[in-house]
């Protein structure tokens, strides 16, 4: 059983082939239904993996969609906590707590598609709900899967696994140096200050057109597209003017324009391939910017967990917060949907916290003198 990308009347899907390669048309039918509704092409590619543990688990135990019920999810979850994984857990490599709720929410998802276009009785979801009032008080930015639709309560599952909460990880002001001064073009050197001092995210970077760039005005606007060629799309589907006023990245921004990008490109996009290879003129694509700067942390001697060029994206938001911003501000700056994602950045230094545990330290030194 794989995951293959194929072309099924004139669009590129991810399906899920069995053992002779033959695409399941349920998981075939829902791709192209996520696909219609506007996901883009990682998200479906997660879906088609996570499904594959599910059509994996089938086969072990002998079951169907049909008879996968909610008194054998509980075994789908044990069978989950043993799969190999990338994350270490007690010396084995297994998936983490925060892969196997993905992985749940994928076929809950996919169950609730089959519910709403199926007409078979014998169809449930197997991964349980109960009602949940918090998800009253979610914006209208952030609502649940196919909500609306099926105008029903709002559930969260029951079947899923406990998880700790994780904070970003800012680099130092001293491995931001290096890591910029190490660029060697000015477009890379570029596209990483616009990270680290506007809070991009990567494909909000690689999206932006020549127009997108206001130098008078010292901005950048992020549109919401899908038409890059390699598959790079902004996250979220709603635009943003970010600020700029920090001078090295527009500058930088604007030297590469002027002296390195190649002036007989027609291409709206700001950051392109270089050299003189065949490439050249393309828009640069995630991998390329993510090798660039792994190799450069490598290089430089730059390790901590999760390492990427988001790391540039939290190192902003961090110093946003330390500096006074407020949380709603920052939560728009950022292009945060829900304030829970902007949350995670006020627990790195909370500085009400921290002043009032150097109130306190004070206070009991002079009761100790």
């Amino acid at each position: 059983m794989q995951v293959k990308k194929t072309e099924i009347n004139s669009k590129n899907l991810y399906c899920l082939l069995d053992e002779s390669g033959t695409p399941i048309s349920e998981v075939l039918e829902f791709m192209t239904y996520m696909q219609a509704r506007g996901y883009s092409p990682n998200t479906l590619q997660a879906y088609a993996y996570d499904l594959k543990y599910l059509f994996t688990f089938f086969k072990r135990k002998n079951l169907s969609i049909n008879t996968f019920t909610t008194s054998k999810s509980l075994s789908f979850l044990e069978y989950l906590r043993k799969v190999p994984g990338r994350t270490t857990i007690d010396g084995q490599l297994l998936l983490s707590p925060f892969s196997i709720n993905r992985v749940l929410s994928a076929v809950s998802m996919f169950y609730e598609y089959l519910l709403l276009t199926t007409e078979a009785d014998s169809i449930e979801n197997p991964i349980q709900k109960t009602f949940d009032p918090t998800i009253l008080r979610v914006s209208e930015r952030h609502r649940p899967f196919l909500g609306l639709v099926l105008k029903q309560k709002p559930v969260r599952r029951k079947l899923r696994v406990r998880t700790y909460q994780r904070l970003p990880r800012p680099l130092s002001d001293g491995q931001v140096i290096k890591i910029i001064d190490a660029m060697k073009n000015l477009r890379d050197k570029a596209i990483f200050t616009l990270m680290l001092q506007g809070g991009l995210r990567p494909g909000e970077v690689l999206n932006l057109h020549l127009d997108d760039i206001q130098y008078g005005r010292r901005r950048v606007v992020i549109r919401y597209r899908e038409d890059h060629p390699k598959g790079v799309r902004t996250k979220s589907r709603f635009e943003r003017v970010v600020d700029i006023y920090e001078p090295e990245a527009l500058t930088l921004l604007s030297s590469y324009v002027m002296k390195e990008r190649p002036i007989e490109a027609n291409n709206p996009h700001v950051f392109l391939v270089g050299g003189q290879g065949k490439r050249r003129f393309e828009p640069l694509g995630y991998s390329a910017l993510i090798k660039r700067f792994n190799r450069t942390c490598q290089k430089l001697g730059i390790q901590q967990p999760g390492l990427s060029p988001h790391a540039l994206r939290h190192t902003h938001a961090t110093k946003m917060w330390e500096g006074g911003m407020r949380e709603l501000t920052l939560q728009k700056r950022l292009g945060h949907a829900s304030p829970e994602s902007t949350r995670i950045y006020t627990r790195v230094s909370d500085s009400v916290l921290l002043d009032e545990y150097l109130r306190a330290l004070s206070k009991a030194k002079e009761g100790a003198n």
